[in-house]
């Protein structure tokens, strides 16, 4: 394990100081509208050596999972420039920033550091940026075909709003998929239980007439004989589910509203989180 995360530091080293040359380049050959990668550069420094101290922290404890999961992070932060040099898109500093921050902040502070059970609004607010995120990458995916010349297509700018926000809540809901069958087959919790103090029900009408029984004020619950002190009845990742799907919601429809203003040719902070072709970025 030592040794493949060694080959993982060597890569991302490797992958730092190639942005590192290419900004240097760029600012000798005075090229314009091409990103400067000294933010992004010292940004993934410091996230790097944030996960490989917490690495060896989890190496001394024993702890073999939370190893695991940091050399995940290490492969994901390779993700972005992995798409820059294959598949020939520029990706804006600030949509790469989000999402380092974003993966360092949803897996290593919110699994290892345990975020998720100390800030509640922690996964609300990951829920939040994943909306943003999300629709911020279908629009750009659309964004790309519309300028294709290869292929015919054009979108309106309400057309083209309206397919990434509903990228953005697809990929929410397969997200949502993933907990379910993860709880289900694994016994994790991804789902995170809500504390309910009332529950409306059929399940409970003994006329079988479809009548809804309400029992409110809801203060304990016994399970098999012990009483769980929660104050309430414990909701097992419904009302959580619905509450992230609606994050999401949130997020997708804020970018979708920018996007919309982006296309008509009347907001430029768009751009800081729009991929582009190479091409299209030099032009």
């Amino acid at each position: 394990m030592i040794a493949f995360l060694g080959h993982i530091i060597n890569r991302e080293f490797c992958v730092i100081e190639v942005m590192r040359k290419k900004s240097i380049q760029f600012r000798q050959q005075g090229i314009p509208d091409v990103k400067d990668l000294k933010a992004i550069v010292c940004l993934r420094l410091i996230l790097s050596a944030a996960v490989i101290l917490i690495f060896i922290e989890q190496l001394i404890l024993n702890e073999i999972q939370g190893c695991i999961i940091c050399i995940l992070v290490l492969l994901l932060f390779c993700v972005p420039s992995f798409i820059e040099r294959h598949w020939n898109l520029e990706i804006p500093d600030a949509l790469e920033s989000v999402v380092l921050l974003f993966v360092f902040s949803s897996v290593i502070l919110g699994e290892i550091v345990c975020c998720y059970q100390r800030i509640p609004i922690w996964d609300s607010l990951l829920h939040l940026t994943a909306g943003f995120i999300s629709a911020a990458i279908g629009f750009s995916l659309f964004d790309i075909l519309n300028r294709s010349e290869v292929i015919k297509i054009k979108l309106s700018p309400m057309f083209l709003v309206i397919m990434a926000f509903c990228f953005s809540m697809t990929i929410g809901v397969i997200w949502e998929f993933f907990e379910y069958f993860m709880d289900t087959l694994f016994n994790l919790d991804m789902q995170k239980d809500t504390i309910v103090h009332t529950i409306n029900t059929v399940s409970l009408d003994k006329t079988v007439s479809n009548t809804v029984v309400s029992i409110e004020d809801i203060e304990s619950v016994y399970i098999n004989g012990e009483n769980l002190s929660l104050g309430g009845y414990l909701d097992i990742g419904l009302v959580d589910t619905m509450k992230d799907l609606f994050i999401n919601f949130v997020g997708a429809l804020a970018f979708s509203f920018i996007g919309f203003f982006y296309a008509k040719g009347r907001c430029r902070f768009a751009r800081a989180f729009i991929l582009k072709m190479k091409e299209d970025s030099n032009n």
